[in-house]
């Protein structure tokens, strides 16, 4: 059996056209390294949350080892993209949980 390794993400968009800039930039880069978003909702409502603002995006990232999610992190393509798209249309961001799963394929 193998393992791949996930993160679940809570994100504040406040530019959802920033934003889609920022995917269109950064998932050729996480295919390339062989992650992909297993989820990703918009959140229309929270309930209960740590954040002072709740979050509007709630993703799974997966990778398939969290060393492979620390490249793609440190990637200097990933980090232009962050800069220029992510940083400005994002109001908060909120890593809520990582850990290892059975790969679902």
């Amino acid at each position: 059996m193998t393992t791949r390794h996930e993160i679940l993400v809570a994100l504040r968009v406040i530019d959802e056209h920033r934003y889609q800039r920022y995917r269109d930039a950064m998932t050729p880069i996480l295919h390339a390294m062989g992650g992909r978003f297993r989820y990703d909702f918009r959140v229309a409502e929270t309930l209960t949350g740590d954040t002072p603002e709740p979050p509007n995006r709630v993703f799974v990232l997966s990778f398939p080892d969290a060393a492979t999610k620390d490249r793609f992190f440190s990637d200097p393509a990933y980090k232009a993209a962050r800069t220029e798209h992510f940083e400005p249309s994002v109001g908060g961001a909120t890593v809520i949980a990582a850990f290892d799963i059975a790969d679902p394929l």
